[in-house]
């Protein structure tokens, strides 16, 4: 559902023409309309900014709440490269929002990184990434959808997290500066990863993690261990409690 046409930002001041931007007073969610845009054939860089969702939903179909004043946003991308390469999408995409939340905030407080994509400060969550992506017949992502969520003036409670709004710190930034810095994270980490494979994207996105052994488990605890690091293509590496280093490529990480 969306209320009034959308408005193209192209001509906006500090929007990149690369983009195609269109804002909503109201949506259902930004991701299921961008999706559908995707499926009907878009182009790459359609981006929808919303001021509210109706229909907000978080990962493994959790419902997300949506108060006017965060960030919610959802960029169509056509990267037309081998569907192995989506874990290094997830740390890009993650790692420009964090980028970009510090950049409009001032970082009083250090916005850290759980994998994937999740924003954290300190053990509590402040943004995430939700992605939905079509692959072809030859193993090719088709398109990809990165939605956007940030707790910018009110974080939504979620059952068993501890989660954070940049208000609850000091004065947040409003969502548009917020999302223009975030575009330009996007393009900038974009081209990055197609210069040099994900070498500097993966160093960046590290240098905002969790510290190496701290202790994390998959799926509730389908696995308990402690963090490796990250491997090329973007998984998460896992020590067990013997020794042995475990590959996670998809599952849904807590913190102690």
């Amino acid at each position: 559902m969306t209320r009034g046409p959308p408005v193209p930002s192209d001509g906006a001041p500090g929007w990149s023409p690369a983009w195609h931007i269109e804002r909503f007073a109201e949506i259902g969610s930004t991701s299921d309309i961008c999706a559908a845009r995707a499926r009907a054939g878009e182009p790459d860089g359609l981006v929808l900014l919303a001021a509210m969702q109706t229909a907000g939903r978080g990962r493994s179909g959790r419902a997300w709440a949506s108060p006017v004043g965060n960030l919610y946003m959802s960029v169509l991308l056509r990267p037309a490269c081998p569907a192995v390469q989506g874990g290094q999408f997830a740390l890009l995409a993650g790692l420009s929002l964090a980028e970009a939340l510090a950049a409009c905030w001032g970082e009083p407080r250090k916005i850290g990184l759980k994998w994937p994509n999740d924003v954290m400060i300190g053990p509590a969550k402040l943004a995430g990434v939700l992605l939905d992506a079509s692959v072809d017949a030859a193993g090719m992502i088709e398109w990809l959808v990165m939605g956007f969520g940030a707790n910018l003036v009110a974080a939504p409670a979620l059952t068993g997290r501890e989660t954070i709004a940049l208000a609850d710190i000091a004065p947040p930034p409003l969502p548009e500066p917020v999302a223009q810095a975030l575009l330009a994270r996007l393009a900038f980490w974009r081209a990055d990863l197609a210069r040099d494979g994900g070498v500097a994207l993966r160093a960046a996105w590290l240098a905002r993690a969790h510290a190496p052994g701290t202790g994390l488990s998959v799926d509730g605890g389908r696995l308990v261990g402690a963090f490796e690091g990250i491997d090329a293509a973007g998984s998460l590496l896992l020590r067990m409690p013997n020794g042995a280093v475990q590959i996670v490529r998809s599952g849904d990480v807590g913190l102690p």
